[in-house]
């Protein structure tokens, strides 16, 4: 079965071909960040337009590097939800559109499903049950993962999302757009221990997260220290929010393998790109003895191929999820857990 999934929940327009007996055969993905830098952050008109002149050439780039044609694809999967409504509406009218066009099927994608899956894209992919760490600019969360389709929310931020934080803390220590990544390369030349800032509920004996507390711990340090603190303050300001924020998410990472009882944890999302993370996840599974799972750092922000895989798994094991009608909505909000049937298409 040759999938082609379409990405574009957010500020990327991504398109990819996934065939479910050869693997990956082409992706393609085009990043806003340049348009939206000057702004600060994504806004969704302009993030919307530009995914109208951008899935098309996608389209017909990832067809070419696949050597495939239009008529070859079997079915279309799109990202339904979550996300900002007229970038997911764009999204959604394409697919459908190219299913009529094709008489071809399409089915909508959860987005964090998408993340949820895309290690199984690695050249190593982890065998299911595993415990999932999502962990990204909007979400941050800790699944049981038995199967696709079949996911139990173990704990999820009560506050700001882990990205959300790193993006917050960049525009208070005056970084550019988009900060996560900004924010660790500054924690790279920060002194450890200079400054510590809380851990917020490292000890609350559940697996939900808090971040918001921390974001505000260096707002409150940066007016100790003032506007003008020199490069080393805040490369010390940014280490120490990093070593809190990392801390925090492997600490409940292993407790949530602990409480399961499994030995394999995936990371997905935008933050699992996090150098400082993955690096903390490593030493963590060495020591206690698990094992970490991460996309291909090409494919942990938003693309084309995650939905695609998605889609296929979702078919292999439902054809009739696909919607034939070619009549579709968008979930700017979804709750993930509404997708447990796998049989269930939502309306």
């Amino acid at each position: 079965m040759l999938v082609l999934g379409i990405e574009s929940s957010c500020d990327e327009t991504g398109l990819a071909l996934y065939d479910s007996r050869r693997g990956l055969l082409a992706h393609a993905l085009h990043s806003q960040i340049a348009m939206h830098r000057d702004y600060g952050g994504v806004v969704p008109e302009l993030a919307s337009r530009d995914h109208i002149r951008r899935a098309l050439p996608l389209l017909e780039q990832v067809l070419q590097q696949a050597g495939v044609a239009r008529t070859s694809i079997d079915a279309i999967a799109f990202t339904q939800g979550p996300g900002l409504a007229g970038a997911l509406l764009v999204g959604a009218s394409i697919a459908n559109a190219l299913g009529l066009a094709l008489g071809k099927p399409v089915i909508g994608i959860h987005h964090l499903e998408g993340h949820l899956l895309s290690p199984l894209l690695a050249q190593t992919p982890p065998p299911f049950p595993f415990v999932a760490l999502l962990v990204s600019g909007g979400h941050t969360q800790l699944m049981r993962v038995a199967d696709v389709g079949d996911y139990q929310t173990l704990g999820e931020t009560l506050d700001d999302a882990a990205g959300e934080a790193f993006d917050k803390t960049a525009k208070l220590l005056g970084l550019n757009y988009p900060g996560g990544p900004e924010v660790s390369r500054l924690a790279e030349f920060g002194t450890p221990g200079a400054v510590e800032l809380p851990r917020p509920m490292l000890h609350s004996g559940d697996l939900d997260f808090s971040f918001s507390g921390l974001k505000t711990a260096v707002l409150t340090h940066l007016s100790r220290i003032g506007s003008n603190a020199c490069e080393q303050a805040k490369a010390d300001l940014a280490r120490g929010f990093v070593d809190a924020a990392v801390d925090v998410l492997v600490a409940k990472s292993v407790a949530a393998l602990k409480r399961t009882g499994m030995k394999r944890l995936v990371v997905a999302g935008g933050v699992g790109a996090n150098r400082q993370l993955r690096e903390a996840l490593c030493a963590a599974a060495a020591k206690r003895g698990f094992d970490v799972y991460y996309p291909d750092l090409a494919l942990c922000t938003d693309n084309g191929a995650m939905i695609a895989l998605a889609g296929a798994l979702r078919l292999q094991r439902n054809p009739a999820a696909a919607n034939t009608s070619y009549a579709f909505t968008v979930k700017p909000r979804w709750d993930l857990s509404a997708i447990n049937d796998p049989g269930q298409q939502p309306a």
